[in-house]
C-alpha cells in the first residue's frame, strides 16, 4: 500500500468502521451493570461480567494479532467483528447470569481485535507519524463512546427486566453486522501473507523476546498496571454512582459520552502534537499522572457535575497513554511481528480487565471509594515505568 492517497482512503475508510463497531460496544457496556442487575446478579457477578469479556480477549488478542501478521489483517478483522455481533445476540438472549458470563467469556475471544487494527494502521504509516494516527484510532473509538452510551441509555427500559436491554443489544449487534459489510466492501489489505513455511515465534518466544526489550518489557508492564486500575473504575462506575447519586441507566450513559468527547478530542486532535514536540515517553508519563491524581480525588466530588469532571480527567490521561503505547511498540517491533507483539500488549490490557473488576467489586463493597484509591495506588509504579522508558526511548532515538 505504498500510494499515499490509496493509503489515506484506507485509513479512513478504517477509521469509519472501528467507529460504527464502537458505537456497538457503547451501547453495551454502561448498560451491563443494569443488566446483570436484572438478572438478580451481586456486585461481584457484575464485575465478572466484565472480567470475563477481558479473559476472552487474554487469550484472544495474541491469537489474531499473530494470525493477521500470518495471512493478513482484513479476514482477521471480518471475522472477529462478525462474532462480535453473535456474541450480542446470544447475550440478548441469555436465560441467567451464568450464561451471560459464559457469552462473554466466548464473545471477548472472538472479538479480539484491537491489536489487529493497530497493526494495519502501522502497517500503513511512517514511524514518525504513528502515535497520531495511533491518536486517530483513539480519536474514533472514542467518538464511538459518544454515540454509542447515549444510544443505548435512550433505547434501555429497566423496569421491563432483562428484556428491556434486548433493543440496545441488537442495535449492537446490527453495527458490528454493518462493521463487517464495511471492511468487506472498502478496506484493502494492508500486507502481503507470510511466506508458505515461514515460521513466526509462538506466544512464550515472543513474550520472551518482549520481556528481554529495555523498552517493550516496560511497556506492557505499563499497560498491566494503568488500564487495572482505569478497568476497576469503569466496571463499578455505573454501580458507585447509583449508590452516591441515583443515577441510572440514563445518567451513566450521558457520562460515558462525555468520557468519549475527552477521550476523543485527546486522542485526534492532541497526543500526536504533543508526541511529535515531547516524545511518546514524556506524553505517556504525563497521562499516567493525571489517571492517578484523578481517580485518588473522584470518589471525594460532592457534587454529580464534579464527579464527571473527575472521570473526564481520567479518560483524558488514559487517552494520552493509549496511542502513546501503541507507538512505542510499533517502533520497537520489527514489521513482520507489530501484530503479535501489539497483540501481547492486548493481551496484557485483557489481563488487568480481568483483575481490575474482580479486585473493583469487592473492594466497592468494603468502601465506595475503594475501587478508586486502589487504582490510584496501582498508578504510582506506572509513571515511574514512564519515566524510565521516557530515557529509554529517548537513548534509541
Amino acid at each position: 500500500m505504498s500510494d499515499p492517497a490509496h493509503s489515506a482512503r484506507a485509513l479512513a475508510v478504517l477509521l469509519l468502521v472501528v467507529f460504527i463497531n464502537l458505537v456497538g460496544f457503547g451501547v453495551v457496556i454502561p448498560l451491563l451493570p443494569f443488566y446483570a442487575k436484572a438478572m438478580n446478579a451481586a456486585p461481584w457477578q457484575v464485575t465478572t461480567m466484565f472480567a470475563a469479556y477481558s479473559l476472552g480477549q487474554f487469550f484472544g488478542e495474541p491469537f489474531w494479532g499473530r494470525l493477521s501478521d500470518r495471512i493478513g489483517r482484513r479476514p482477521v478483522l471480518m471475522v472477529t467483528i462478525l462474532a462480535n455481533a453473535i456474541a450480542y445476540v446470544a447475550l440478548a438472549f441469555a436465560p441467567n447470569i451464568w450464561i451471560a458470563m459464559a457469552v462473554r467469556l466466548v464473545g471477548g475471544f472472538g472479538s479480539g481485535n484491537i491489536s489487529t487494527i493497530q497493526g494495519y494502521m502501522a502497517d500503513v504509516t511512517p514511524p514518525e507519524k504513528r502515535a497520531g494516527r495511533m491518536g486517530l484510532l483513539g480519536s474514533a473509538f472514542g467518538a464511538g463512546f459518544v454515540i454509542g452510551p447515549s444510544l443505548g441509555g435512550l433505547l434501555a427500559h429497566p423496569s421491563a427486566g432483562q428484556l428491556g436491554f434486548q433493543i440496545p443489544l441488537f442495535v449492537a449487534a446490527g453495527m458490528a453486522a454493518l462493521a463487517v459489510l464495511g471492511v468487506l466492501l472498502f478496506v484493502a489489505e494492508s500486507r502481503a501473507p507470510s511466506a508458505p513455511g515461514a515460521k513466526q515465534p509462538g506466544r512464550r518466544e515472543a513474550l520472551g523476546q518482549a520481556a528481554a526489550h529495555p523498552v517493550l518489557s516496560r511497556v506492557l508492564l505499563v499497560t498491566l498496571v494503568s488500564t487495572g486500575a482505569f478497568a476497576g473504575m469503569e466496571s463499578i462506575f455505573g454501580l458507585w454512582a447509583n449508590a452516591r447519586f441515583d443515577w441510572g441507566p440514563r445518567e451513566v450513559g450521558l457520562c460515558f459520552a462525555v468520557i468519549g468527547v475527552i477521550a476523543s478530542l485527546g486522542q485526534g486532535v492532541l497526543t500526536g502534537r504533543l508526541a511529535r514536540r515531547f516524545g511518546e515517553g514524556r506524553v505517556l508519563t504525563t497521562g499516567l499522572s493525571i489517571i492517578a491524581i484523578s481517580l485518588l480525588l473522584t470518589p471525594f466530588a460532592p457534587h454529580a457535575s464534579l464527579a464527571m469532571v473527575a472521570v473526564g480527567c481520567t479518560a483524558f490521561g488514559q487517552s494520552l497513554v493509549f496511542p502513546c503505547v501503541a507507538a512505542l511498540i510499533s517502533r520497537a517491533s520489527p514489521p513482520d511481528r507489530q501484530g503479535q507483539m501489539l497483540g501481547l500488549n492486548m493481551a496484557a490490557g485483557s489481563l488487568a480487565r480481568i483483575g481490575g473488576p474482580l479486585l473493583a467489586g469487592p473492594l466497592f463493597g468494603l468502601a465506595s471509594g475503594g475501587p478508586y484509591w486502589f487504582g490510584a495506588a496501582l498508578m504510582i509504579p506506572a509513571v515511574w515505568l514512564g519515566l524510565i522508558i521516557a530515557r529509554r526511548a529517548k537513548a534509541a532515538a
